[in-house]
Parts: structure tokens; C-alpha cells; sequence
């Protein structure tokens, strides 16, 4: 069965590296396909309210079937944070060179830079919910490195790997990462109910 999914999301970085994890099957679109051009505001306190205000809003506005992502990097000397701020972390702007910034500057002088990226997905489907999870744990690197990926890529080194999220190509981030992680359950289910 084929299927076709609206992703809630402008990010064409994002948009990219969730069709390079789909199978054939599962044909994205994204709102710059049905020209929706607002930004729509994040203003719940977890990643489950935000990907479920994402969809939800779609979903009701234009009766596709959707999902919607957030993802927050937690970082255990910082409490969790940024968390479910991470984009703005820095301020409004989402201007990801100024949150790695303040991220590197509040964590100077602390050992422990343990973190997890974590990303919940809410995919609507015929107007039932579904919420998938994914989890990467690992370090934050003292500086930047690498030029791929986007977000904290730069300095988020995942457990057991000697290269940034940043570093690598993206064939290799997709095995490991957090989104790939959630991507690959709701694929999973899709893949289940369609028999």
C-alpha cells in the first residue's frame, strides 16, 4: 500500500534527510508543497504538545494525513536543558550559530557534557494520533566540527563514534539518529496496519 505523508515542517535540511530514511511506499510532502507559509508557534512546554500542535493544526486545516516532529537536545549538566527550547534557545531568531554559542559558553568548565537528542513524532492518520520516540545519547564537543547535517550537528558527538553529528554523511547519521530512530517506528506501524 502507498502511502502519502505531509511532513509539518519549512526545513528543507529536515525534509531531506526524512525522505533519504522512507521507504518507496511513502511519498512526502512538505508545507511549501500546499503553500502553507506560516511559522507555526511552539508554545507547549514538551516535545509530545509541540509535534502533536504541528500536526494537529494541519491535519484540521486541510484533512491530510500528517506527522510532526520536535526534537530537543537535553543536556544533563544543564538540567535538560535546552530541551523543547532548543531551537530558540538563544532567542527567537532560531539562529542555530547563536544557541551553539550560548550551549558552549554555559557548559565552559563543566566535566560531565552528557546529552541526548530526543525526537517525538505525532502522526495523524485518518484523524487518529499516533506518538513515536527516538534517543541518541552522547557528548558535546568543546568546539565545533564538520559542515553537515544543521542544529547542534556540530557538536553533538553520539556515543561510541569518534566523528560530530556534523562529520558525517548523512547515509551514517540516518542509521543512528534520533529522527531516523522515531522515523523507523512509525514506519514499522505503517508497515504493520497496512496488512
Amino acid at each position: 500500500m502507498n502511502y502519502k505523508l505531509l511532513i509539518v515542517t519549512h526545513n528543507l535540511h529536515k525534509f531531506r534527510e526524512i525522505s533519504a530514511i522512507l521507504p518507496e511506499n511513502i511519498s512526502l510532502i512538505s508545507l511549501n508543497d500546499i503553500h502553507f507559509e506560516e511559522e507555526i508557534a511552539e508554545t507547549c512546554s514538551t516535545l509530545e504538545g509541540n509535534a502533536h500542535l504541528k500536526a494537529r493544526l494541519i491535519y484540521d486545516k486541510y484533512k491530510i494525513d500528517c506527522f510532526a516532529d520536535d526534537t530537543g537536545l537535553e543536556v544533563e549538566s544543564l538540567h535538560g536543558n535546552p530541551g523543547v527550547y532548543s531551537a530558540r534557545y538563544a532567542g527567537l531568531g532560531h539562529d542555530f550559530e547563536k544557541n551553539i554559542d550560548k550551549l558552549l559558553t554555559e557548559l565552559k568548565g563543566f566535566s560531565n557534557r552528557k546529552a541526548r537528542f530526543r525526537t517525538v513524532i505525532c502522526l495523524i492518520l485518518d484523524n487518529n494520533e499516533y506518538y513515536f520516540e527516538g534517543i541518541v545519547n552522547g557528548q558535546i564537543l568543546t568546539e565545533r566540527r564538520g559542515k553537515s547535517g544543521f542544529g547542534y550537528d556540530p557538536v553533538f558527538l553520539p556515543d561510541g563514534y569518534l566523528c560530530s553529528f556534523a562529520e558525517m554523511i548523512l547515509e551514517e547519521k540516518n542509521k543512528i539518529s534520533h529522527r531516523a530512530e522515531a522515523i523507523n517506528k512509525m514506519v514499522e506501524f505503517l508497515q504493520k496496519i497496512q496488512h
